[in-house]
């Protein structure tokens, strides 16, 4: 959505995502479900757990779908499974709906009230620990170890209480209605994770970029789903709402660089976590759907807005939109940001170096005795042509291999970092020293010495464009025909360059002369010379990296 957040990709260090929908396949699926004993049964064959989940949702029909929150949708579809669709019909009708008390992070549940035998019936879902608190009367303490106990096989867990009223308390407080309750059972859910995300975990790690999950799971279930995927690793830390509620600024500063996952927490502790990572020197990404996101994501260097499930809100404020949901995709998205920076680093080298190397020779030149080497003709010519097709054929050059091995990229990096300034300067000298070799050695053979400098400028400079497609990788191994658009830029200028010096009409356009067969092979030999110069560079700096102990 804005274009510098491609620069910015490759300098994030951390990721802080969510887990539904974006780890895993936003497809819940109910598996366990625990009734609790004793609780009345208004509907024959049919617990009162079962007609909770049946009553307490948001979904509606379109057609022949259902829409609305995954996890309620995956509850409806259980109890259509379990019975049909025409006795949850029934349901909806009998209990007909008569209130509600819609969910907030805050509560962390919901409330509906329901006709039920000229009383209303209140239904509240939410975390277990909300609903344990709710509880009226003794016997909950193994609740929530019944829950952790699903909550450890990767399961998301809901919680439901009930309360019977004389009438209609829909005019009340919701923290009066949503006390007192009954107990009617948990639900556990699992939300698979996706294919892919393994893999893209680990290609963080290698890339030297922390992945954070942030979700509003229980702890356990968070910590299941974290070590599925690898995101999770012995020492590593989990950690919830309430604990990072009692952290204070110190605390939190010296444990956030330990702690991979984060559980039941709410949007302005996703701000405080940003806050705290970025205090840290780190660059943050942070992904968000909801509205309450949006303080975080326009906080984090990169806020990435879910495409599919993401508000309008957060989009506004995002600097990415990840349209497919997908965790993999923002990995993807880095590995294209570090590879489109690679290759503006690439033309600056390349352009930098040719136009240093025609400085080099024409200030040169007349300080050891030569001529003026080139006529502004020239010049234009290679500017216009030399430079610029091949220059802007290396935007399309391939990842380099390694380039998911690398650090993240310092922000404070200059453009001319890891030995780019000292490329141009020696490699602009050494093209330009050749080219005056070139001018002296044929003045002296009394050769056609001003159409061999352009030439061979032009053609060290083709040369040049091929060595620098990888800065460590040889040409030999990567491939002289694995970038297409360059190869066809770099051969359509050696043509142009031969119809200036052969086609009787350019030459008094350009003051060229037709070269001799010897005199095209020279100019071409300096090319080839330059070309294994720059390879031995690479050489050079990959037997630095191996005595640092680095791979290249």
């Amino acid at each position: 959505r804005k274009l510098t957040a491609v620069e910015t990709l490759g300098s994030i260090t951390y990721i802080c995502t969510d887990k539904t929908g974006t780890l895993t396949q936003n497809k819940m699926r109910l598996t366990n479900t625990e009734p609790e004993p004793d609780t009345p049964s208004p509907v024959d064959g049919m617990s009162l757990l079962e007609l909770s989940m049946a009553l307490n949702h948001t979904v509606i029909r379109e057609q022949d779908h259902l829409l609305g929150d995954p996890t309620e949708v995956a509850m409806v579809e259980s109890i259509q499974n379990t019975y049909s669709p025409e006795r949850y019909q029934q349901l909806q009708t009998t209990y007909e709906r008569v209130g509600e008390f819609p969910f907030d992070s805050d509560r962390k549940c919901m409330t509906t009230l329901h006709r039920y035998d000229g009383k209303v019936l209140a239904i509240t879902k939410g975390a277990v620990e909300s609903i344990v608190e709710r509880l009226g009367g003794n016997g909950n303490a193994s609740i929530p170890e019944r829950a952790a106990v699903m909550a450890a096989e990767g399961l998301r867990v809901l919680a439901f209480g009930y309360r019977i009223w004389d009438k209609n308390p829909a005019d009340m407080p919701v923290d009066d209605v949503e006390k007192d309750l009954q107990f009617a059972g948990l639900a556990g859910m699992i939300d698979p994770p996706r294919e892919e995300i393994k893999e893209a975990i680990s290609l963080c790690k290698t890339a030297g970029i922390k992945p954070v999950m942030i979700t509003g799971d229980h702890k356990e279930t968070a910590s299941a789903i974290g070590r599925q995927i690898g995101l999770l690793s012995d020492g590593e830390m989990v950690v919830t709402g309430g604990e990072l509620a009692r952290m204070d600024k110190q605390e939190l500063d010296e444990k956030v660089e330990s702690i991979r996952v984060y559980a039941r927490v709410s949007p302005d502790q996703k701000l405080a976590i940003v806050k705290a990572l970025q205090d840290k020197a780190h660059f943050v990404a942070m992904t968000g759907d909801g509205v309450n996101d949006a303080p975080s994501l326009k906080k984090a260097n990169i806020g990435i807005a879910m495409g599919i499930t993401g508000t309008d809100v957060t989009k506004e404020v995002s600097d990415m939109i990840l349209l497919d949901d997908n965790f993999a995709t923002i990995v993807k998205a880095i590995k294209e940001g570090r590879r489109i920076y690679d290759n503006i680093r690439r033309f600056v080298k390349y352009i930098m170096t040719c136009n240093g190397a025609e400085i080099w020779t024409i200030f040169l030149a007349p300080l050891i005795g030569l001529p003026i080497p080139l006529l502004p003709i020239h010049i234009l010519w290679i500017n216009l042509v030399t430079d610029s097709l091949p220059g802007l054929a290396l935007s399309t050059e391939k990842a380099e291999r390694n380039i998911m091995r690398r650090p993240p990229r310092k922000t404070n990096e200059s453009l001319f970092a890891e030995g780019i300034g000292l490329h141009i300067i020696w490699v602009g000298m050494l093209m330009a020293f050749l080219t005056l070799g070139i001018q002296a050695w044929s003045i002296s053979k009394d050769m056609h010495w001003q159409t061999m400098v352009f030439t061979t400028l032009t053609f060290a400079q083709l040369a040049h464009v091929f060595a620098i497609r990888s800065d460590t990788e040889y040409i030999y191994k990567k491939g002289f025909f694995s970038n297409r658009p360059l190869v066809w830029s770099v051969a359509l200028t050696f043509l142009l360059q031969l119809g200036v010096i052969y086609l009787p009409f350019a030459n008094p356009i350009f003051r060229t002369e037709p070269l001799s067969l010897e005199e095209l092979l020279i100019c071409l030999g300096v090319a080839v010379l330059l070309f294994h110069a720059v390879e031995l560079e690479k050489w050079i700096r990959r037997k630095q990296a191996s005595k640092k102990g680095k791979k290249l």
